[in-house]
């Protein structure tokens, strides 16, 4: 077996997990393929060490445009994407990805990194508490542009340290008394959006430091694009219907667990 078919073997089976934690948590995977990615990269020597995390990255963000597409439409057919929010919500995402760069320039990495950790922290505390409460307090959603200044804030800190969106972008709208369901549906629509701006982005930025016949276009390493997306478009959908059958309580746990092992990796990384 060739080592590039064993390469694409293994992102397969990330692909695999991945998906199906987009689809049943609304997240986009990247703080769990960016990390995962590199180690395979590193392993078959695709790129030097100081250049395999920004091929990861970029990887990561083309991988969830097609993950957080297959997603959505799941959820979409679920019932669970809010389409009389779901537009106002995108449209601060996408403004958001847009000056991300322009936040980023502002604070050190490290500072934003130890910001994001600790307020996940504290948002995963207050969701599996809140899972254990049977009559939350009621949150009115706030006007459509103030909600569009929240969610341009998320997507903005999302597309910097290159997330979906769904670990801030859920938290926020149950905040406000969404349905957890329709929560993340929404946040799916909206990776797609952060995705497709940042890959753009690192798509532009990277075609004069590799090429096509290298198997990448920009820093987006093709063969573990395909291996991701192979799987995890089929498997997204089992996660949404998941979603479905679920309670929330057990939802807003698992959803709690995972938002600490992201704030552990932002904070070792």
């Amino acid at each position: 077996m060739s080592e590039l078919l064993l390469l694409i073997i293994y992102c397969a089976l990330l692909g695999s997990g991945v998906g199906f934690l987009a689809g049943l948590l609304g997240i986009g995977g990247g703080l769990i393929i960016v990390p995962v990615l590199s180690s395979i990269l590193l392993h078959f020597e695709v790129l030097p060490s100081e250049q395999v995390v920004v091929a990861a990255i970029a990887t990561s963000l083309a991988s969830i445009l097609f993950t957080s597409t297959s997603s959505a439409i799941a959820h979409h057919k679920n019932g669970n994407v809010p389409w009389e929010l779901a537009p106002w919500i995108m449209m601060g995402v996408a403004i958001g990805a847009l000056i991300s760069g322009f936040m980023a320039a502002l604070l050190p990495e490290k500072v934003v990194r130890i910001v994001f950790a600790v307020s996940v922290v504290l948002i995963a505390i207050k969701m599996f508490l809140s899972s254990k409460n049977d009559s939350p307090k009621e949150r009115q959603l706030p006007n459509k542009g103030l909600l569009t200044v929240l969610t341009t804030i998320t997507g903005g800190l999302s597309a910097m340290i290159g997330i979906g969106g769904g670990a801030l972008l859920v938290p926020l709208l149950t905040f406000f008394s969404v349905d957890m369901k329709k929560a993340i549906g929404c946040a799916s629509a909206c990776g797609i959006v952060i995705a497709l701006f940042g890959s753009v982005g690192y798509i532009s930025s990277g075609s004069s430091h590799f090429s096509v016949a290298d198997g990448f276009a920009g820093f987006v390493y093709l063969p573990a694009l395909l291996g991701i997306v192979c799987t995890s478009w089929f498997t997204a959908p089992l996660g949404a219907k998941a979603t479905h059958y679920l309670p929330v309580p057990t939802i807003k746990k698992i959803f709690a667990a995972l938002l600490l092992v992201i704030a552990a990796n932002m904070t070792m990384s």
